[in-house]
């Protein structure tokens, strides 16, 4: 589906562009569009080393460190300020103003009190009208979103820079002597056994000297890597509380920020500016992917018209603490970083590097704090102090903006705004103070989270919130505390980390999570309940009974007795889940199971549509409709005594807002857990495991910077001779491959000769010999009818007794953002067979979903299509080819025998809405087909 939309994809900028412009699928050329005049003035060059205020430096970070928690970026506290004490913090700005007029002030945000309310009022704005960003768009008629800036000099490629460095135009690998000196250090750093075993080897007499390299042991190869150049590195900094110090180790965000965004893997990928995207022309139907797709962008772009041309850089946040030993209760607490310009096909594959580990945070539990109250306070208060410390530094270029080059070395004027927290709901209710059991985003009580009822996109108004925090410790006693925990959902949180950065709302940038909320929530209760419903014994021999299939994976022991399961296996169980309950009988009550078969149809659709790659308005209808036909028939497990009511679900109540989050920051795959779970390994776990597990932090810090070096410096070594990015995953697909290729067959037979009794007997392909000899007759006179084909069947001789055969047939599909191609379905043909220890292994013949030759197909169903079962696929000698084709017919390379099963059904059964079929060989419906024609 995904590439289907995408070929017919209608574009909209926020730049005044008249009516829509059509773009093709793969994102990386800038987005420009005319418009009238010069809307930036005139400029002198652009130089980093003038925006030293903002790129970390020591002048920044004191000056930040002493403003006031009453000044704020997105709304003013005028209301309630009592001093002026943060005019370091305007100077700040004013030294760059001076030098820079034309990154004006944000009038709308720092003067105008009605303007700068925003972030509540965005939230009550009608996503769902398709017309209602036309009046806002006026004012940017004239300017461009993404516009580069006009410098004197042409722009200089990253890679150039970075080679420029080394004053060696001859010797890419420098500062590394040769190609060997530098694969040796790659080995030594990503594959060695380690830095004691690599020192013991090179310290043998004569390993140097014969390897030609220029260190001698392992501390000679540091100080060498250590002269790269890299992303930034990590800081250290103490907090005191209750007598006990935390460290926490941390990079300056903003240099992050310019790493991502300039880093040349990602120049030709980058997103520049918002676009709403259509279907067709009629622009009726909108589609959602990428974040630049949504509405957030969209808005915070328009809403930005003091700042012409900005480039706006959505920061995606996300925090989890993950367990680095198994017996000694070690644990790290990882902050990672990306940005939305990265397409979502490149930020969830951790090769391509697109997620920066931002720092370690403190993992202290405070037990010497014995009152719980106070330790859960404190633990929240330094998860927020430490964060304040880390994202400080976004205020300032947020507001005004700041000059940063891609990895073409085009220069914009860019706004980093945090956007998006990645999280499971222990993460989430810490990022914005909520309490266990409460929704993150919305101020719903328990008893409203088992229903749908209550009013939609309700979220915590953070004005009242930021006011009611402001003065909470003013009142002298408990009452404002009260009613902030009845009213507002929140506790009693110090100094936000997100009280001061413009145009961000904590609420409703907490993002949806498929792996916690869905797999390990909400499928994690509907599993167990169904099994309670239907009994272990039976789900369990169900279980055993499914047969094989490419991407589903067999719980030969049930799935009752599993524990500690991860999200993975609750995936899995999802695809299979409703064939083991359709016929389950539940207390003689046929109504009962019809209901269980419905409600469970409707969670699981509506799971599989939230894992849609591209959502339009009608997708988004389905989604909403499955989850309110859940709510319809959820009242069964009620009617069999397993649930009293489903408030305190809070992972139910929050899928509610998934259709509005999709809206508002793209479709769901931008921010699933399970990359940043992923992360876990690379960049905690084999850096701890790296260390002498002593003082591990400072010890992984510098273990993770030189293993990015390196990363960086191959990726350059790879671009000076071979063009392209050593980023590129291991599959990548070197020019001339045939892109309308979408079936893939290997080049050698999975067996040579199979004698065609043998296939009729072990294949099961029963009337093998008729249904060749069908295919050669209509093939020879194709105007014979099907009765004449039939009558000459007995006159076909088959010059051979033995046939080559596939026991695979591999479906890929190329990635439309990157251009790799990947394995998306496989077909299994293989009889049985016995394996090394003599046990039999069952034969394995796939079903398959062919399309019929000169049938209508349709936007979706199953029109034009049939199921039948594949028994075996073969190809024929050129030898045999010239024998059974005198006439000299095209002849394809494979040929498929199929077993059809019956027609579809006009329509499908009501309760779970899919398919019956029979096998349909009374009807002596056996086909040849041919593969890849």
């Amino acid at each position: 589906m995904e590439a289907g939309l995408l070929s017919s994809i209608q574009t909209r900028l926020p730049t005044g562009s008249s009516g829509p412009v059509p773009r093709e699928p793969t994102v990386g050329r800038p987005l420009i569009v005319e418009a009238e005049g010069d809307i930036f003035g005139n400029y002198i060059s652009l130089d980093d080393s003038d925006f030293e205020l903002y790129s970390g430096s020591p002048h920044t970070s004191e000056i930040l460190q002493d403003a006031e928690p009453g000044y704020s970026g997105h709304i003013l506290l005028d209301e309630y300020e009592e001093d002026d004490d943060d005019d370091e913090l305007n100077n700040a700005e004013d030294i760059l103003l001076e030098n820079f007029p034309e990154l004006e002030r944000p009038h709308a945000m720092m003067e105008d009190d009605e303007d700068s309310q925003y972030n509540d009022d965005y939230m009550n704005h009608d996503i769902h009208s398709e017309d209602d960003s036309h009046g806002a768009e006026e004012s940017l008629r004239k300017h461009l979103a993404g516009e580069p800036l006009p410098t004197e000099t042409p722009p200089i490629p990253e890679h150039t820079h970075y080679g420029q460095q080394f004053n060696d135009k001859n010797n890419p690998y420098a500062p590394f002597k040769t190609r060997m000196d530098w694969e040796i250090a790659c080995w030594a750093k990503l594959r060695g056994p380690g830095s004691t075993a690599f020192s013991e080897l090179l310290s043998i007499d004569g390993v140097v000297d014969a390897l030609g390299i220029s260190y001698r042991n392992s501390a000679e190869l540091n100080k060498i890597i250590d002269t790269l150049p890299g992303r930034p590195a990590f800081q250290r900094h103490t907090l005191e509380l209750g007598g006990e110090i935390f460290e926490v180790y941390f990079r300056d965000i903003i240099a992050c920020v310019k790493a991502l965004y300039s880093d040349p893997a990602f120049a030709e990928y980058l997103v520049h500016a918002p676009e709403q995207h259509f279907v067709n022309d009629s622009e009726e139907m909108r589609m959602y992917h990428d974040m630049h797709t949504g509405e957030w962008w969209w808005a915070t772009q328009v809403n930005r018209d003091a700042h012409p041309g900005a480039t706006i850089i959505p920061i995606l946040l996300s925090s989890d603490k993950t367990q680095l030993t198994s017996f000694r209760n070690k644990s790290a607490y990882p902050l990672y970083m990306t940005i939305g310009n990265i397409p979502k096909e490149i930020r969830c594959k951790p090769s391509m590097r697109a997620y920066v580990l931002l720092g370690y945070l403190p993992t202290s539990r405070l037990e010497h704090i014995s009152c719980l109250a106070v330790r859960r306070r404190c633990l929240i208060n330094i998860y927020h102090a430490c964060m304040k410390k880390i994202i400080t530094p976004l205020i300032i270029p947020g507001q005004v903006g700041i000059p940063m080059s891609d990895g073409n070395g085009v220069m914009r004027r860019c706004h980093p705004l945090y956007s998006c927290f990645i999280g499971d709901y222990p993460e989430q209710c810490l990022v914005v103070g909520a309490y266990r059991g409460k929704c993150p985003g919305c101020p719903a009580e328990n008893a409203e989270m088992g229903d749908l009822d209550t009013p939609e996109r309700n979220f915590c108004p953070l004005h009242a919130i930021l006011h009611a925090l402001h003065n909470i410790d003013e009142e002298g006693d408990d009452t404002l505390y009260r009613r902030t925990y009845q009213d507002l959902n929140v506790k009693a949180i110090v100094d936000p980390f997100w009280k001061d950065l413009p145009y961000a709302h904590p609420y409703c940038s907490i993002t949806p999570d498929i792996l916690h909320q869905l797999y390990q929530g909400v499928m994690k209760h509907i599993i167990s309940w169904v099994v309670e419903a239907c009994g272990a014994a039976e789900i369990d021999a169900r279980c055993r009974r499914l047969p094989p299939n490419h991407n589903i994976h067999l719980f030969m022991k049930g799935i009752s007795s599993l524990s500690h399961v991860t999200g993975r296996e609750h995936s899995q169980m999802c695809q299979v889940i409703l064939g083991l309950v359709i016929g389950i009988p539940l207390d003689g009550s046929q109504a009962h199971s019809a209901n269980l078969v419905c409600a469970l149809r409707a969670i699981l659709g509506f799971l599989f549509l939230c894992r849609y790659p591209i959502h339009t308005n009608d997708t988004l209808q389905a989604l909403e409709k499955s989850l309110k036909q859940f709510h319809e028939y959820k009242h069964v497990f009620i009617d069999l005594g397993i649930r009293q009511n489903f408030n305190k679900i809070t992972k139910l109540h929050f899928i509610r807002h998934y259709v509005w989050l999709i809206r508002l920051f793209g479709t769901l795959d931008n921010f699933d857990t399970q990359y940043t779970e992923r992360l876990h390994i690379n960049l905690a776990k084999d850096a701890y495991d790296a260390t002498n597990q002593k003082d591990e932090f400072p010890q992984m810090t510098v273990w993770l910077e030189r293993q990015e070096k390196i990363a960086q410096h191959q990726s350059y070594i790879d671009w000076h001779y071979l063009g392209c990015p050593s980023s590129q995953p291991k599959n990548w697909t070197p020019p001339g491959l045939d892109l309308n290729r979408y079936c893939q067959m290997t080049k050698r037979p999975s067996v040579n000769s199979v004698d065609i009794g043998h296939i009729e007997t072990a294949y099961g392909a029963t009337h093998f010999r008729a249904a060749l000899a069908c295919y050669i007759i209509s093939t020879n006179s194709p105007t014979y009818s099907s009765q004449q084909i039939e009558n000459h069947v007995g006159d076909v001789h088959l010059p051979m007794c033995s046939v080559s055969v596939w026991h695979r047939i591999k479906f890929i599909q190329q990635d439309h953002i990157t251009g790799v191609y990947n394995t998306v379905d496989s077909i299994h043909v293989q009889p049985s067979r016995l394996d090394t220890k003599g046990h039999t292994i069952p034969g394995r013949f796939d079903t398959a979903l062919v399309r019929l030759d000169g049938a209508t197909l349709g936007p979706t169903g199953v029109n034009g299509y049939r199921i039948g079962q594949v028994r075996v696929v073969f190809s024929l000698t050129p030898q045999t080819t010239k024998i059974l084709f005198p006439n000299g017919a095209s002849i394809p390379a494979h040929f498929v025998y199929i077993e059809w099963f019956t027609l579809f059904p006009a329509l499908p059964e009501p309760n779970h809405s899919m398919y019956k079929f029979l096998e349909a060989k009374h009807l002596v419906e056996i086909t040849l087909l041919v593969l890849n024609p």
